[in-house]
């Protein structure tokens, strides 16, 4: 897709998005499998289907809604995403985080990038929550790949740094005060849609990941090439191929993640404002 024409193309999306709400989004949340009902939590809500979306892609994997809602968390207004795009929907990387896109364009400076995940460390056990301290890209595409466009960013970004620090504290310090099982950890990207083999996940054990998935760093990706902070939270649903020497189902992710709404919701409501704070903190001296 040519960068010039999503930069449009971005932009008509955000106008109608921030037509539907008298609401400046703050923060962004992308919610992952089974993670989506968190949503609903969200009060002066407004709901958009995806299909109402000027330009937007549609999400086609079960446990995604396809709904973006806006409202509040406390007295933080947000964007959240009842389900994301998946590369192995079949969709060009560039439509995968178009999303991430819009929410730039609608002057959003923060984004909270969640998904399901396999455990690959094995002191992460099924209901674990995991902060992402970095990420490996093993999906052999970049949404950053081909002609830059320098109104949605920079041609080299820097990723030293892709997970912001200071939200990670945040989310870790408030995970604890709530006596919630959490941990930081390393996310590795696979494309999918099979999952992993044991030989794989053992070579992914050896180049430092503790958890595995199949969406967030791209998202990661173009949300820093936007300028936005990011925190990305993992649920672990189930112990990666090999670990336990089980079968991996859909169905399993999607109830675990369910399973875990209470403990991730709360974790969401705990962090949000402060992190909203931590981004007011950056911009006004």
């Amino acid at each position: 897709m040519d960068m010039g024409c999503d930069f449009h193309r971005a932009e008509e999306a955000a106008h109608f998005v921030r037509a539907q709400s008298a609401l400046q989004p703050q923060v962004a949340l992308v919610l992952g499998s089974g993670l989506g009902d968190f949503a609903n939590q969200l009060t002066e809500a407004v709901a958009i289907p995806y299909d109402r979306i000027p330009h937007y892609p549609r999400a086609t994997a079960e446990g995604h809604a396809g709904w973006l809602v806006i409202g509040r968390i406390g007295d933080i207004p947000v964007v959240a995403m009842q389900g994301r795009m998946h590369f192995y929907e079949g969709l060009p990387i560039e439509q995968v985080v178009f999303p991430i896109r819009v929410f730039g364009r609608m002057g959003v400076q923060t984004a909270i990038l969640t998904s399901a995940a396999g455990g690959i460390n094995r002191d992460l056990a099924p209901g674990s929550l995991v902060v992402l301290e970095d990420h490996i890209n093993l999906q052999g595409a970049n949404p950053l790949r081909g002609p830059n466009d320098e109104r949605l960013g920079a041609r080299f970004v820097d990723m030293s740094a892709a997970y912001d620090k200071s939200y990670r504290e945040i989310a870790l310090q408030e995970g604890r005060r709530l006596g919630l099982d959490v941990a930081s950890g390393v996310y590795a990207a696979l494309s999918g849609p099979s999952y992993e083999t044991p030989a794989e996940i053992r070579f992914l054990h050896a180049v430092g990941a503790d958890v595995v998935g199949m969406s967030i760093a791209a998202e990661t990706i173009v949300a820093r090439h936007m300028g936005m902070r990011v925190l990305g939270i993992c649920c672990v649903t189930n112990m990666a191929a090999g670990i336990v020497g089980q079968p991996i189902t859909h169905a399993e992710v999607l109830e675990t993640g369910r399973k875990m709404l209470g403990a991730f919701g709360a974790l969401l409501q705990a962090a949000i404002p402060h992190v909203a704070a931590e981004s007011v903190r950056r911009i006004v001296p």
